[in-house]
């Protein structure tokens, strides 16, 4: 993508690292979120890869989307790019990890939680102040009360309030706070532990945990029974994971 100026992307060893690169705080406008877009829909075909890792550029993660985008001319374009790019991350069918330093704030920190995993340095702040400019955050108002519960996802609405990555993580928002000089190697030992693993199956996993949501248990058990019966363990993969466990040696994975 020669093309894309405030989105960069590399990929290796099954790991794309998708960075967000608008100094300074990488707010993001509507041409910035067509280009995540176009980022995004093509790692969800990509069939070798095994994790994504969302970084920020700069001293901030990502402070939000531009408020002159919420103007009524722009907002329904604004809001119609922000929706896709949620829906882009949420059918990843690998893990998507935010790697937050800085402010992650707004928009910015909707894209995260809509992450599967939160990797934040201490210094990392995280807020919705959406309600200071006359807006509330409609994907936070959504996912804040599965992470969080509805009563702090008021809170967090309704208040403005900047968290700490510490408080963050206290909430339930965010998975791990490190200290500044160990968040890369946090990050890659995060990374390095998926890495071992077979694409399909990782993608197996991640659709058994969201396979039963919303359902009542013997629903949920048996459809995650199925996924296991009649789809993994007819896979070539399971059964050389099975085969170097008693062989003792690393598995060779065919994402078969």
């Amino acid at each position: 993508m020669s093309d894309v100026k405030t989105i960069q992307c590399s990929y290796a060893d099954g790991v794309a690292r998708v960075t967000f690169a608008r100094p300074k705080h990488n707010v993001f406008n509507i041409a910035m979120m067509r280009e995540f877009n176009a980022v995004l829909e093509s790692l969800i075909a990509e069939k070798d890869i095994k994790c994504v890792v969302i970084l920020g550029e700069g001293p901030s993660w990502c402070a939000g989307v531009d408020v002159g985008d919420h103007r009524p001319e722009m907002v329904d374009d604004m809001i119609r790019s922000f929706n896709q790019a949620l829906a882009s991350i949420e059918a990843i069918p690998v893990p998507v990890i935010a790697a937050v330093h800085g402010a992650c704030l707004g928009g910015g920190m909707e894209f995260a939680i809509a992450c599967d995993m939160v990797v934040a340095a201490k210094g990392a702040k995280f807020g919705q102040p959406e309600v200071k400019l006359g807006f509330f955050p409609p994907y936070a108002a959504i996912r804040l009360p599965v992470l969080v519960g509805p009563a702090k996802a008021i809170e967090i609405c309704t208040t403005g309030k900047t968290y700490s990555a510490d408080e963050a993580v206290s909430m339930g928002f965010v998975g791990r706070a490190v200290e500044a000089d160990q968040f890369e190697a946090e990050v890659a030992k995060l990374v390095g532990e998926i890495q071992t693993s077979s694409p399909l199956i990782l993608r197996l996993n991640k659709q058994a945990v969201r396979a039963h949501l919303g359902m009542k248990f013997p629903d949920a058990i048996e459809r995650v029974s199925d996924l296991f019966l009649n789809t993994l363990m007819k896979t070539e993969d399971t059964l050389e994971g099975i085969a170097g466990f008693y062989e003792k040696r690393k598995p060779v994975w065919k994402n078969k």
